[in-house]
């Protein structure tokens, strides 16, 4: 029973920490590709936004989303991937890192802030050529500077519970261009902040921000299409892998309670046969102590505490390194002590190749699109000769 309590006290002490951590070094890997080669284009830009908060129908909600506003600014820096051939793969796509900040600082939610890695994927080769050019984009991150919930202090505020919070901004972008040098935009799309259950009470909170923007190009576009069938080819491992990753992170049960660590391991067979994707099928286990102390029950077996799953697996290589995960499991057992509430959970993230068998991420494991934990990952690849 003490075992629980001592890993998820420690696991709460480190927790932001290595947050904080995976994803800087993860941006840090990224990036420091696009600082010292010319076959990157640099961009930044500047863009301010406004929309309304969604409300989750509780009148709470409704209350809380009368009393604020939300007005944001944001500055990014990225790169175009030229000269390469996942650049021309995916219409030369723009990299980059980001931070956002709401402008008014409001008591019932603090101003949110965050810090995130982005990319902006043409719909069609970009060409100066054209006034409007038209783009997809997603930004993954950390949130933080959010005045929680508190039950004396601020207890409307039930859409987050806790300071630090992943970051989330994806939707769609439109381009004009002014010059070789200048572009102005606009994007809409939907933005979250959510800490992925570590603390609740965790709603969640969701945004529908449109905002305008300039880009300035450090230099015009170096994209040549016609290079393209000149460029080395990332290797395709066709025949298969196993892949194995381990998963850590902590969950919070009942408001006011107390976390405990969440855990497991995945093994899964990958095949590797385009140069987008990845798919495979495998074995997840999930491991969830403390539920004597939850449930006020001595009599609690290993078999309570765990859970295990076959899982598919389907991976979108953004980059020869970078790529996200998405999966799909079925449990084969289950606890509904430990919150498992439906039969099936999604999962979706972003991991980076470190080496050539090395790798870890972060991830997301929800029911039915509810948060179930924050997952950091480690795995390794056990490739075969080709």
């Amino acid at each position: 029973m003490r075992l629980a309590y001592f890993f998820s006290s420690l696991f709460l002490k480190i927790r932001h920490a290595c947050l904080i951590a995976v994803i800087f070094l993860s941006l840090s890997l990224v990036s420091f590709q696009g600082f010292s080669q010319e076959k990157y284009d640099k961009i930044i830009e500047l863009s301010v936004e406004s929309g309304p908060f969604i409300s989750n129908g509780d009148p709470w909600a409704d209350e809380l989303i009368d009393l604020v506003s939300y007005t944001a600014f944001d500055f990014r820096f990225g790169w175009r991937q030229n000269k390469t051939f996942m650049g021309d793969l995916y219409r030369n796509p723009i990299f980059g890192i980001g931070v956002s900040s709401t402008l008014p600082y409001q008591s019932e939610i603090g101003r949110p802030m965050g810090v995130y890695w982005f990319f902006d994927m043409p719909f069609r080769p970009f060409s100066q050529d054209k006034r409007f050019n038209f783009s997809y984009f997603a930004h993954l991150g950390l949130g933080f500077n959010l005045n929680p919930y508190d039950s004396l202090d601020n207890p409307i505020n039930q859409f987050i519970g806790s300071e630090l919070n992943s970051y989330i901004h994806f939707g769609a972008k439109a381009n004009y261009t002014l010059s070789d040098r200048f572009q102005l935009f606009s994007m809409v799309g939907l933005k979250h902040f959510s800490n992925g259950s570590t603390r609740k009470p965790n709603a969640g909170i969701n945004l529908i921000p449109v905002s305008i923007g300039l880009r300035y190009n450090f230099q015009p576009s170096q994209v040549k299409p016609e290079e393209a069938f000149l460029r080395d080819r990332p290797i395709l491992f066709e025949k298969g892998y196993w892949n194995f990753m381990l998963y850590t992170g902590s969950k919070n049960y009942e408001i006011g309670e107390e976390t405990y660590f969440r855990g497991g391991f995945n093994l899964s067979y990958i095949w590797d046969r385009t140069y987008k994707y990845r798919y495979g099928v495998g074995l997840d286990v999930f491991f969830a102590p403390g539920l004597s102390e939850r449930s006020g029950n001595p009599d609690v077996g290993f078999w309570d505490q765990t859970s295990v799953a076959i899982a598919g697996a389907w991976e979108w290589k953004l980059t020869e390194r970078l790529y996200a995960p998405v999966g799909l499991g079925f449990y084969l057992h289950r606890n509904r002590e430990n919150q498992e509430s439906t039969i099936y959970y999604e999962r979706i993230g972003l991991r980076y190749l470190m080496s050539e068998n090395l790798q870890f991420g972060a991830q997301i494991k929800a029911h039915r699109i509810k948060a179930d934990f924050f997952e950091i990952t480690l795995g390794y690849r056990f490739l075969r000769k080709q």
